[in-house]
């Protein structure tokens, strides 16, 4: 079951014909965690954070921010040892062998497509309140919202996912410049929104600070974990950093801890200006996020509280008297998301196309347009899965269901990591796991103590989609793969999102 490995010298051929040129210092790689990790959710998760854990959210955001540190630093070592592409599906196929490799690569699937679904959904929320606000234009809730969050289809979430389907089609890439100036726009909001609400910040609104006790911070955390995703990116430039071994640490656990004070500041910014207890139900407990019975209850107050809003940041900014300033957040936020829409999009397609060259999925799914030289079929159903995500389900459900597939392919690089080097303790390490026999366990704790927060409809979701995995595998893929056939190539790499 575990002896079909991928050898590292196979994978490592390719990673040495494009090896790239080492650039990037400390300050480049902590600006560049910082780009990918501020974004989603801050901007759209920061009601369902305070839903789960009222004030106790800010505790959740440092017990995130601190598995992501740990979890980072294991993934930096198999980052540096095999720089190509598939991030913890290559990583598991060198290690652990072609099934733990598919389970991982089919949980990405889960982190990437439905990640892309829940930030979709962020969008609509900010752009159907910035219409509302600024134009007075009320689109009806039937269509902006899924039905379990008491609307019947969220149209503008999937708008904006068949248009970052289709621009991926055609081919699009995303210059640094126009990165840059997105990154600048999300920090500038996030910077003004702090500015304007912590001076008026009153300490009442703490208490109590743990409603649902630590149970409800756990969960919270749970959830905005999903706000620090991206932070691998920070990982995978591990071949174009100058001196990995010292600037990595630097780059990650600066960007982690900068983004962790970002968050705190702001969750202080909602709680201290408007308060952020949760709704609780008959019951005395707390209602769950995204279900029919919390959209019931904030429909009794006209969604008059920040745990009801769709668009907490831009919601807060009007309530304490600066409607315009919260129009222009919510303005950013229509700006900034799509483009991480089109990162995750492309990401999902990425993992597919690896995965299919690998034989495990139909080659269909590798196939290149001939006119824009794109995996475009591949990009279509990815997209299409997107829309439908979007369409029907809460943001919460969808960041949820996402971190689950992500803890799992984090929890897989960190047991990999150490399994190679008790294996192969002599192959060339760019950068090493500092304490690696400390950091691995407790980045593999911290990953199991989040996904066993996450609420039971996930963890039920997450079982029965790595069945399904299971039986697609046995079914189909075990029987092609190439690695299983004796097919040893080195590792294909993809078209980038725009190759002409």
């Amino acid at each position: 079951m575990f002896g079909r490995i991928k050898p590292l010298d196979a994978i490592l051929a390719t990673a040495e014909k494009k090896s790239l040129h080492r650039s990037l210092g400390a300050f480049q790689l902590t600006m560049l965690g910082v780009g990918a990790v501020i974004g989603t959710g801050i901007f759209v998760l920061t009601a369902e954070a305070a839903q789960k854990a009222g004030p106790g959210m800010m505790v959740s955001f440092i017990i995130a921010g601190f598995v992501c540190a740990v979890a980072a630093l294991c993934y930096s070592e198999m980052a540096s040892m095999v720089p190509v592409s598939g991030s913890a599906y290559t990583y598991s196929y060198a290690v652990m062998g072609e099934m733990i490799a598919w389970m991982v690569g089919w949980a990405l699937i889960l982190e990437y497509a439905v990640a892309a679904g829940a930030v979709s959904v962020g969008w609509s929320g900010y752009v159907v309140g910035l219409i509302n606000n600024a134009f007075h234009i009320q689109i009806p809730v039937t269509f902006v919202r899924g039905p379990l969050d008491g609307g019947v289809i969220n149209l503008p979430a999937m708008l904006i996912a068949s248009l970052v389907t289709w621009l991926l089609v055609i081919g699009t890439k995303e210059s640094a410049t126009v990165n840059a100036i997105l990154v600048t726009i999300k920090v500038t909001a996030l910077t003004l929104f702090c500015i304007l609400a912590l001076p008026v910040l009153k300490m009442q609104h703490f208490d109590p600070f743990a409603p649902l006790g630590f149970g409800g911070i756990g969960a919270a955390a749970a959830s905005i974990f999903f706000a620090y995703v991206g932070f691998d990116a920070v990982s995978t430039a591990a071949e174009e950093t100058k001196n990995p071994q010292r600037n990595m640490p630097i780059g990650l656990i600066g960007s982690l801890t900068i983004c962790t004070i970002f968050y705190l500041l702001v969750a202080a910014g909602v709680i201290g200006s408007v308060g952020a207890q949760p709704m609780l139900g008959p019951d005395h407990l707390g209602l769950s996020p995204g279900s029919p019975e919390l959209a019931a209850k904030c429909a009794t107050i006209q969604d008059q509280a920040v745990v009801c809003s769709k668009e907490a940041l831009a919601w807060t900014l009007r309530q304490i008297g600066w409607p315009q300033i919260g129009n222009l957040v919510g303005l950013a936020a229509g700006l900034a998301l799509p483009s991480v829409i089109l990162m995750m999009m492309f990401g999902q397609t990425r993992i597919f196309f690896v995965m299919s060259r690998d034989g495990l999925l139909p080659a269909a799914f590798s196939r290149i347009h001939p006119k824009f030289n794109t995996p475009y079929f591949i990009t279509i159903l990815t997209g299409i899965f997107v829309a439908l995500f979007s369409a029907f389900f809460p943001v919460g459900v969808l960041a949820n269901i996402s971190n689950s597939g992500t803890l799992f392919a984090f929890a897989a690089v960190s047991v990999a990591v150490m399994v190679i080097r008790k294996k192969d303790p002599t192959r060339h390490r760019p950068f090493r796991t500092p304490a690696l026999f400390i950091t691995a366990p407790l980045s593999l704790a911290g990953c199991l103590f989040l996904f066993f927060n996450l609420d039971m409809k996930s963890k039920m979701l997450f079982a029965a989609w790595a069945v399904v995995g299971l039986c697609v595998y046995f079914g189909y893929s075990r029987s092609r793969s190439h690695v299983g056939r004796g097919l040893m190539e080195g590792e294909p790499d993809m078209p980038p999102p725009g190759a002409q």
